[in-house]
């Protein structure tokens, strides 16, 4: 017999935004305003991770003051995902979105995302980049090469997503620290999806903008960060399915925001 399923619990939204830097001083700080001037329900956090910047990047954000607003530095550079790791330890939000420091991705969409989660139509919530709303693609071997990791990706977890590695992931925080994630470069994003997909949740997709930088504008992904994501897909699906009526293999369930009454769910319930 499985067990029963119970209701979740509702608490209050709280945004975390968690920002990796390296090298980045021609825009950080313009990427930090703009975050800083949204409007999100029940305000946010913007934690960045310096992670062991060479230019003025770490002078860049020790001069910005904002009660929002915290700074980590890394005295040495551990990667994207180590910097990442870095700001979920510190992150008191309920949910996590990613966010990068090189103007690619615009903070306006942001609210859009958010949404979904408000009126409780989705639990984790992705921006796609492949709907052609104001996308912009460095080359064509970068958009085939993520067509064709996210082609690998619903094949290996029965998924239906379009954009794999869009860093715009808005996660419930218990679901993120619940999962088993251990990459400490660009590997992590990957590594995020895979688990999540595993674990059987199906992100509900919104369509977001993008101008994507070439190598020369300072894009740091390279040929062997895609064939490592495609290790990592491999690897994350040896682990094995999940089941959320198993309690001793399921990944935390995730939280509901206090906006409509909570209602049934097939992820458990809430710790506390």
């Amino acid at each position: 017999m499985a067990p029963q399923r119970q209701e979740i619990q509702a608490v209050p939204f709280k945004l975390s935004l968690v920002m990796p830097a390296f090298d980045e001083a021609l825009t950080v700080e313009s990427v930090v305003s703009s975050l800083l001037s949204l409007d999100i329900p029940n305000g946010l956090e913007l934690i960045v991770v310096d992670d062991g910047s060479r230019d003025a990047t770490a002078a860049i954000l020790d001069s910005i003051i904002d009660p929002r607003l915290t700074v980590i530095h890394h005295r040495a550079n551990l990667g994207k995902g180590a910097a990442i790791a870095t700001g979920i330890a510190s992150a008191t939000g309920s949910h996590l979105l990613i966010f990068d420091a090189d103007s690619e991705y615009d903070p306006l969409d942001i609210p859009r995302l958010i949404e979904p989660l408000l009126t409780n139509r989705a639990e984790v919530v992705y921006g796609s980049r492949m709907s052609g709303f104001g996308t912009v693609h460095p080359s064509l071997i970068h958009a085939l090469g993520n067509h064709a990791m996210t082609w690998m990706a619903n094949l290996l977890y029965g998924s239906v997503i379009s954009d794999l590695h869009t860093c715009l992931k808005l996660i419930p925080l218990p679901l993120v620290r619940a999962s088993r994630l251990s990459e400490s470069g660009f590997g992590l994003d990957t590594e995020m999806s895979a688990e999540l997909l595993r674990a059987g949740f199906r992100p509900y997709e919104v369509p977001i903008s993008y101008v994507g930088r070439s190598k020369e504008e300072g894009k740091k992904i390279r040929t062997t960060d895609a064939l490592e994501c495609i290790w990592i897909l491999i690897k994350v699906r040896l682990r094995g399915s999940t089941s959320y009526g198993n309690r001793d293999h399921a990944l935390a369930p995730p939280v509901r925001v206090q906006n409509d009454p909570p209602s049934t769910s097939r992820f458990g319930k809430d710790p506390q």
